[in-house]
């Protein structure tokens, strides 16, 4: 009879003294980590995929899966860790262990020249241990099961032949019930939460796939999106635990306070009723745990209310707060020690490795753009509010399309978002008619009573070592034939002076003009540092950051869709976290009123009024008489020598 991966381990599996946990295997000590076992051994999925923590036990239930089908049902397998040095001196001994340990595989076991540090033959079936970084062990053996581990750390393209997670599947092409198991830590992306409407659990949102750069996760979200929850034990509401539910002494602040602090006050606090929980009812809620998708409930038994999502991948998340090997305290204390140290980098591997989440860098540097959508006053694009002086724009260029916003100034630096927009035109920046747009329905556009745009900064994107790229010196002519008004920048990550000016000749061919163009470089980190204070700017203080009803989702996302990180080596940089150019072009706009004199705007100032517009001429007037004549221009006479001996021109002595 045929048993689950987690039965199996239970029956053939016995841990040494030395190891955590020694005597026989329990597999409900991870319970989170049983149901994934058992949807790769229905074989009812093309894929399993579990997002993890580290020190989760997942090694434990891949080698479940792997006894349990090769004692009773016997195909080829093939294992691929990260590296080599994972492979022999981290995966290889475990499973050394699990051959000599299980008595259901002592007698299966084909040992002596046939047996390798790479290839075991057991019932009869090769068990190949392949990294990622070797085509040809990717591509060698067909395969009836594979299993990819530490997925996030397996190079994107091997050798030239394509990915590995490809090449993996395409040893499965010969077997019908061909699986693919895959576990991993995530890395880098962004990460957010939605209310599911059925249950009222709170479950990580799908984000764009090109907004997150971990393997792991992109086949998490776009399988069936199982979350491990808990059932609080006081107040009995389920919920989903997570890095946010995770409170201690300084949380916000772990600057000021110490990682003892931390650990000695960590407790999960319920979402739902805000109970404090402690690490002694760690084990009573696992025990109680139960796996929930989008669009299913879960009764008061822990039965589930709802079907299964359809997908050919079925995908596990669990938070690192349900590992039993860790206290909450544990993780708390890492998180702070990894604050402290100032280096980004750990500050992610205590989120991804400890809690199992995205990391995306906020470190409170970066407002959540809920506190963007919260700016908003009651007045629409283009009207121009009381209080509003001047008019700047900020305009980012993308290839395909040019994004803006408008905004108004006022006094103490207090301004109002007037419009935002993008214009694609032909989808092409390189051509005419999206730069006709920008000039016609924006720069040149009158704003509530004939207000109009007082200077406009433009990004240039202007690269040396790139001079055919024609929209980058579109620019430049766009901005020479609209000197008035526009202004081409260049971005730098850190300046001496917020904005400066240099005189450079460059047409949009590349020679050089008669007139040479002005281009103001900026120092990006004090501009967009400048916007993210003002959207946390007090409430009751002047200076406030103000939108119109009119600002959409995407705009308040894209404000805070990069944040500043400290560099370890020094200093500040700003990493991304999904697109931002309503960020670039709201700190060109501020850019271009700090040029004006926005610092120097006296507290009585006040707008002037427009002149009313000159009515047109329907009727061209017929006289009979002639055009006056132009009036004489006397020339005076010449007189005395310049200081450099010879006489005077003409016209400086007109002067």
């Amino acid at each position: 009879m045929e048993t689950t991966p987690d039965e199996w381990g239970a029956r053939n599996r016995v841990y040494p003294p030395s190891a955590g946990v020694p005597g026989p295997r329990d597999p409900f000590l991870t319970p989170y980590a049983v149901a994934f076992g058992r949807a790769v051994a229905s074989r009812l999925y093309r894929r399993g995929v579990m997002c993890i923590s580290a020190q989760s036990g997942k090694t434990d239930t891949l080698l479940d899966i792997i006894g349990q089908r090769l004692d009773q049902r016997p195909v080829p397998i093939l294992y691929v860790g990260p590296n080599q040095q994972y492979l022999r001196e981290q995966f290889n001994p475990r499973l050394m262990d699990l051959i000599d340990e299980a008595p259901a595989l002592a007698g299966k076991v084909a040992r002596g020249k046939r047996m390798t540090k790479t290839r075991k033959m057991i019932a009869g079936v090769p068990l190949r241990l392949a990294h990622a970084g070797s085509s040809t062990a990717l591509k060698s053996d067909p395969a009836g099961l594979a299993i990819t581990d530490e997925a996030d750390e397996l190079m994107r393209n091997v050798k030239g032949q394509g990915d590995p997670v490809g090449l993996v599947d395409a040893r499965g092409d010969t077997y019908e019930d061909f699986v693919h198991a895959m576990v991993s830590t995530p890395s880098r992306g962004m990460k957010e939460t939605e209310i599911d409407p059925v249950s009222g659990l709170e479950f990580w949102k799908a984000q764009a796939p090109e907004d997150i750069d971990s393997t792991i996760w992109k086949f998490w979200q776009a399988g069936t999106r199982y979350h491990w929850t808990w059932r609080c034990p006081h107040c009995g509401e389920r919920f989903v635990p997570r890095f946010s539910c995770l409170e201690y002494e300084g949380k916000g602040k772990e600057l000021e306070t110490s990682a003892h602090a931390a650990r000695e006050t960590a407790k999960v606090a319920c979402p739902r009723n805000g109970c404090l929980i402690g690490d002694e009812n760690k084990a009573e809620m696992n025990a109680s745990g139960a796996y929930a998708a989008p669009g299913q409930a879960i009764g008061p038994d822990g039965e589930i209310i709802g079907a299964p999502p359809a997908s050919d991948t079925a995908s596990f998340w669990v938070s690192g707060l349900a590992s039993p090997f860790r206290s909450f305290g544990d993780r708390a204390a890492a998180y702070v020690e990894a604050v402290q140290s100032g280096d980004p980098e750990k500050v992610q591997t205590v989120i991804n490795a400890g809690f199992g989440e995205l990391w995306a860098p906020t470190s409170g540097e970066a407002p959540e753009w809920a506190e963007v959508a919260e700016l908003k006053l009651p007045y629409r694009f283009r009207e121009i509010p009381d209080g509003v002086l001047f008019l700047t724009a900020g305009v980012d260029v993308q290839g395909n399309r040019l994004v803006y916003v408008v905004r108004g100034w006022g006094v103490r630096q207090e301004s109002w978002l007037i419009e935002h927009g993008e214009l694609f035109g032909s989808g092409d920046t390189r051509l005419d008619d999206v730069w006709i747009d920008l000039w016609s329905q924006v720069l040149d556009a009158e704003y509530g009573e004939g207000l109009r745009i007082a200077r406009a900064f433009i990004d240039s994107g202007f690269r040396p070592d790139k001079p055919n790229e024609g929209f980058v010196h579109k620019v430049y002519d766009f901005c020479r034939r609209h000197a008035r008004v526009c202004y081409a920048t260049k971005g730098f990550e850190r300046r001496a002076t917020p904005i400066s000016v240099n005189r450079i000749d460059v047409t949009p061919s590349g020679g050089r003009p008669k007139f040479g163009l002005d281009l103001v470089r900026l120092d990006t980190d004090y501009l967009k540092s400048w916007v993210h204070s003002r959207v946390r700017w007090p409430r009751d203080q002047p200076g406030r950051w103000h939108l119109p009803l009119d600002a959409d989702e995407n705009y308040c996302r894209q404000i805070v869709n990069e944040a500043r990180v400290r560099k370890p080596s020094g200093g500040y940089t700003w990493v991304p976290r999904g697109p931002r150019d309503f960020l670039d072009a709201e700190a060109m706009a501020y850019g271009a009123a700090k040029m004006i004199g926005l610092d120097r705007v006296s507290d009585q100032a006040q707008r002037r009024p427009q002149p009313p517009p000159k009515p047109p001429r329907l009727v061209e007037e017929v006289t009979d008489q002639p055009p006056p004549a132009p009036p004489q221009v006397t020339r005076p006479a010449r007189s005395g020598r310049n200081w450099l001996g010879g006489r005077r021109n003409d016209w400086l002595n007109a002067r």
